[in-house]
């Protein structure tokens, strides 16, 4: 029930909330690599676990072990780490 209600909702808030469909592009990307990296390349999984640890390895993986080009082909979670030094460094020096 709760993935049919989740089927039938509109892809985005209402304009009077703020948000609009632009702003869900990022998610529904990261969302479609997801399926397409995971979910589809294996046709049937035993158990909702396996899909749980499938997931939690493959977000490990994206975040953490993926080269990312745009920010000098480190991890994100290394040019988060490095944008929060160099922020650190900056209120030592003023």
């Amino acid at each position: 029930m709760h993935c049919i209600l989740l089927l039938t909702k509109p892809p985005y808030e209402t304009a009077r909330s703020g948000r609009r469909p632009s702003h869900n592009a990022l998610a529904e990307t990261i969302n479609g690599l997801y399926k397409a990296e995971v979910i589809w390349r294996q046709r049937s999984w035993p158990s909702v676990s396996a899909v749980e640890m499938a997931t939690l390895r493959w977000v490990d993986w994206f975040n953490h072990h993926r080269l990312f080009g745009p920010i000098g082909h480190i991890p994100p979670a290394e040019a988060e780490a490095n944008y929060y030094a160099a922020i650190n460094n900056l209120d030592m020096v003023a």
